[in-house]
């Protein structure tokens, strides 16, 4: 095992869990900086380069686990955590994918954060993806957005 060290922390609009959009149809379009320690800014070298990049990160305020999570994306049906996004996790994880606006030295600039103002960041790596769309498949999330739209036909 390892230790898991900050690489960054992440400045976002989000002070508080109740503020980050969740739910069917949440739209993450919120911008925020992530701020590189400077021992790692040699790392970011070339990275303009890309689009869009995974962000792991910690929950660094989330605190236990739960094995079945209710999601709000879901009418509060359980579902294993390990097929939700829940922050209660075994190893609380986050994974996002951003869009790179730009950089500027230590500070990447980006579109699409969905974690907590001071979120420490474990990693970062280019998004790079040889999955077609039309075999991406989305489990008991595709579910739920079916029975939203039938339910907002009504």
């Amino acid at each position: 095992m390892f230790t898991p060290q900050p690489i960054a922390y992440v400045h976002t609009p989000f002070k508080e869990t109740a503020t980050i959009p969740k739910g069917l149809g949440a739209k993450h379009e919120a911008e925020g900086v992530i701020e590189l320690l400077r021992e790692f800014e040699p790392g970011l070298a070339d990275i303009e380069g890309f689009s869009h990049l995974f962000v792991l990160w910690e929950f660094d305020r989330s605190e236990g686990f739960d094995l079945i999570a209710h999601p709000p994306t879901d009418e509060r049906r359980p579902h294993g955590v390990f097929a939700t996004r829940s922050p209660r996790r075994p190893n609380p994880i986050g994974l996002t994918v951003v869009e790179l606006l730009r950089r500027d030295g230590a500070l990447l600039h980006v579109r699409g954060v969905d974690m907590l103002d001071g979120t420490p960041v474990l990693d970062i790596k280019p998004y790079l993806s040889s999955i077609r769309a039309e075999k991406l498949r989305r489990g008991w999330l595709a579910e739920a957005e079916k029975r939203q739209a039938i339910g907002n036909r009504q």
